[in-house]
């Protein structure tokens, strides 16, 4: 992450572009409200639902959400993050609705396979026990087509079957700004207002509104060992393995989830901008880079998305 970026190619970098896709994610939420009945937006109180959190106080105004938040807690998630998500929430006065991996393992719909086994890609069930609790009809979320090469496949009003699955071959055509949103009992849409947005859009955007985020986006100092080409963080969840020694690097990380499969880079952004000029340089995806779940296989993520996760 701390490859040189020619300073003329800075210079020249301009961020105009960011209104063209600030007004397409303003129409799609907009278009959201319109449509649906039960809506809901998730915030986990990362940098992309954070930046779509932003359009939506532009789309309808500061504490006038018209839908509730929505997060999905595996109970792993770092303590920075769930805390300045609570805080977030409460001073836009949105509802906010989270729901927890753990209650999900309490009634016997999700099992772990053994008591260290990562939760993230159970996930899926406990999303989709909220949207029968609540009878949710749209989802929104702050996926990107630059993340992960399923995410690529999707399209921006993404159709879930009646258990909650995704089709890759029978998705609805997208003409212009025109969007199919008919839905049968039991339905339900996955919403994707940023998906045109890159990694450096939403850094750029995050600069330019100033944006406030978690402390672990930018470089601080950390613990970690080095396991299969990735940094993984010193946690309790996550302690060194027989043979491994920790030790102090300067990170941050480029995406936050679960702590037992997210992983920072090495870094000494301490800012937004710094972070723009970091990204530039890069030439590792997001999650290629930071995230132990998706290294499994190469179609990991779209087995888990066919299977309802977002």
């Amino acid at each position: 992450m701390n490859a040189r970026v020619d300073p003329q190619l800075l210079a020249r970098l301009g961020n105009g572009h960011l209104d063209a896709l600030e007004e397409e994610a303003i129409f799609v939420l907009r278009e959201v409200a319109g449509a649906f009945e039960r809506p809901a937006l998730l915030f986990s109180g990362g940098k992309d639902s954070l930046v779509l959190l932003r359009c939506a106080e532009k789309a309808f105004g500061i504490g006038r959400l018209p839908y509730p938040l929505l997060m999905i807690d595996t109970g792993h998630n770092f303590p920075e993050v769930t805390g300045f998500r609570d805080r977030r929430a409460a001073e836009l006065g949105a509802e906010l609705i989270v729901r927890s991996v753990e209650d999900s393992m309490r009634r016997g719909t999700v099992r772990l396979a053994r008591p260290d086994e990562p939760r993230n890609p159970h996930q899926s069930v406990t999303l989709l026990e909220a949207v029968e609790e609540f009878r949710f009809d749209a989802l929104i979320g702050g996926a990107r087509r630059d993340e992960e090469k399923a995410r690529a496949k999707e399209r921006m009003f993404s159709h879930r079957d009646g258990f909650g699955q995704w089709q890759p071959k029978s998705q609805r055509p997208e003409l212009w700004t025109l969007f199919n949103t008919r839905l049968h009992p039991g339905e339900h849409f996955r919403v994707f207002p940023i998906s045109n947005w890159t990694e450096l859009d939403v850094w750029q955007y995050i600069e330019r509104e100033q944006i406030e985020l978690p402390s672990l986006y930018y470089a601080h100092q950390r613990q970690v060992v080095e396991r299969k080409g990735l940094l993984v963080p010193v946690t309790e969840l996550t302690p060194p393995r027989e043979g491994e020694t920790a030790t102090p690097r300067t990170v941050r990380f480029r995406t936050l989830g679960d702590i037992t499969c997210t992983c920072p880079v090495a870094s000494t952004a301490a800012n937004a901008a710094e972070v723009v000029a970091e990204t530039l340089a890069v030439e590792v995806s997001e999650r290629g880079a930071t995230r132990m779940d998706d290294k499994t296989s190469d179609a990991s993520m779209e087995r888990r998305k066919k299977e309802g996760y977002f």
